[in-house]
């Protein structure tokens, strides 16, 4: 008769089984960002074409909805929606660089509204243990925002690339780290 340890097994044996996998991905994602740093105009450009295309994809998902379901009050909202969405993934295709140029000034502020915030939130918690790492976090924010509006407009044109470039180098990192901790672990 089977006990429930039959059916059951800790997520670590399943990781430890696949680590060469989990590594490989690592190691890709890791390529992948570092390929990324060096071409990070192209990688804007990029995510804008996708972005405008997923834009379209949800207008076009909304249209069929408003049509799917034409007696519901909220109809005409919905047909709105879908127009927005369409017009705006157009002219993200249409001008990639303009669109590209505007999210980055307004991660740019999103940064420095962030940054402040957590210096605020810092000194109200001044007497808390560990307040200086949030207040490192505000600081930090702040300055990457500032650094990216005084760049402006030019660094619209990278600072997404190179976000997305940042972010792949330290996904692969972490499935790197994941499969050589697994591999380790003794079961």
């Amino acid at each position: 008769m089977a006990n429930s340890q039959d059916f059951y097994q800790p997520p670590v044996n399943e990781l430890k089984r696949n680590w060469g996998w989990i590594l490989g991905f690592g190691i890709f994602f890791l390529i992948l960002g570092c390929v990324g740093l060096g071409m990070v105009v192209g990688l804007t450009l990029v995510s804008m074409f996708f972005f405008g295309a997923l834009l379209i994809a949800g207008g076009i998902s909304h249209i069929i909805d408003v049509f799917k379901y034409k007696e519901w009050k909220g109809m005409i909202w919905q047909a709105l929606i879908a127009v927005l969405y369409i017009a705006a993934g157009c002219i993200v295709l249409y001008d990639p660089f303009l669109a590209s140029t505007l999210i980055t000034a307004f991660l740019a502020a999103v940064l420095i509204v962030i940054g402040l915030t957590r210096i605020i939130m810092a000194f109200a918690l001044k007497d808390s243990k560990g307040w200086g790492w949030l207040l490192l976090a505000g600081i930090t924010a702040m300055i990457l925002g500032i650094l990216i509006l005084m760049q402006w407009p030019v660094s619209g044109l990278w600072i997404i690339g190179l976000f997305i470039a940042i972010e792949l180098i330290v996904t692969g990192w972490t499935y790197i780290f994941i499969a050589i901790s697994v591999k380790t672990v003794k079961l």
